[in-house]
């Protein structure tokens, strides 16, 4: 009886216990690392929804920034605005695929690794290029088909 006596005026005199401690501790040590899987998630969502792999994105997210890109090359010279837009469009393209390799380590790495930037931006640009050279080849090779968007008939 008189330990909880003891405990109980340890607790209202403002000092705290050893299990009080560990457990502030512990809460420290949780917060950084949430976050941290926060912001990869919202990175790998972000990435995932201006990447290729989203099927819908292309009218929502990726024209309208290739059109503005393309729009604010053509302020130069008009002639840029298609080019500009293409390339904008697979700049969009680029980004999404290394927003979500960026926020997937995030995400999915549990334990702390020292990241360089350089090299994760060298081997999404890579990756998303090689991607690019795949679909074109399959269009190439007439494996994907694409629509007809400016036919004369």
């Amino acid at each position: 009886m008189t330990s909880i006596q003891e405990v109980t005026q340890l607790s209202v005199t403002g000092q705290t216990t050893s299990d009080e401690s560990s457990q502030t501790a512990n809460q420290v040590v949780i917060q950084p690392d949430m976050w941290k899987k926060l912001r990869g998630g919202f990175f790998l969502v972000l990435g995932y929804l201006l990447s290729p792999l989203c099927w819908w994105n292309d009218l929502l997210f990726n024209l309208p920034i290739a059109y503005g890109f393309g729009y604010m090359c053509s302020l130069f010279s008009p002639k840029l605005l298609i080019p500009c837009s293409i390339i904008g469009y697979w700049l969009s393209n680029v980004v999404g695929i290394v927003l979500m390799q960026l926020g997937s380590v995030d995400v999915f790495q549990n334990e702390p690794k020292e990241r360089n930037l350089k090299k994760e931006l060298f081997t999404g640009l890579v990756s998303s290029t090689v991607f690019t050279l795949v679909i074109i080849l399959l269009i190439q090779f007439k494996i994907l088909d694409t629509p007809v968007l400016f036919s004369n008939s």
